[in-house]
């Protein structure tokens, strides 16, 4: 498994959590994400935990990046945030399970352990907030009448977890142009980022 976190105290201690089962194995670490975009695909571990916030990106990020690389790759995301935007982002960049740090080592090993055989998993508490999200259906809301037909796509496409060199090549477009029309989008609906956007529409 490979470790992303900007804290080396908390990849130590990981480290030293993990090292006494023996069915699991650290194959790297990183501290940044663009460094952890760099040595996953070399690596290719099974699955790779990832902090939520990094000083150049998230954990998020990485994740989105990494499973359209490599979908064999099972992502756990580990943060000190329990908020529902991050939560459902991780979920749409497909994420295999979102975990507190202040999670018990055994319980950590047990969540590495089920993500790594496939399975997904979510806490009790994300798990009811996920179905209250489905069961309320879909955010209405006035301003998506602004948008015109190809900024609804472009949405859809970024909800779907697309970067925008992703969604150029999927419309034509140049990146740039796809630049463009986040900003629109942004703008129409008020929302500061591009995160915001991709859970606008769950």
């Amino acid at each position: 498994m490979f470790v992303l976190d900007d804290h080396e105290i908390v990849r130590n201690g990981l480290r030293q959590t993990l090292a006494r089962h023996d069915d699991i194995e650290v194959v790297g670490e990183a501290g940044l994400a663009a460094e952890a975009l760099r040595r996953i695909p070399a690596l290719h571990p099974h699955v790779a935990v990832l902090d939520g916030r990094l000083p150049d990106g998230s954990g998020i990020d990485v994740c989105r990046e990494i499973r359209s690389a490599l979908p064999g790759v099972a992502c756990l995301i580990l943060t000190s945030y329990d908020d529902d935007e991050a939560l459902f982002s991780a979920i749409m960049a497909g994420a295999a399970g979102y975990v507190l740090k202040e999670i018990r080592g055994n319980d950590l090993v047990g969540a590495i352990r089920t993500v790594a055989s496939g399975q997904s998993l979510l806490a009790p508490s994300v798990t009811r907030r996920v179905l209250e999200r489905l069961r309320d259906g879909p955010h209405e809301d006035p301003a998506m009448a602004t948008l015109n037909q190809r900024e609804r796509e472009i949405l859809q496409l970024i909800a779907d977890g697309l970067t925008n060199r992703q969604i150029g090549t999927r419309l034509g477009l140049s990146e740039k142009t796809v630049k463009n029309y986040v900003s629109s989008i942004l703008e129409k609906l008020g929302l500061a980022s591009r995160t915001q956007a991709a859970v606008y529409l769950m």
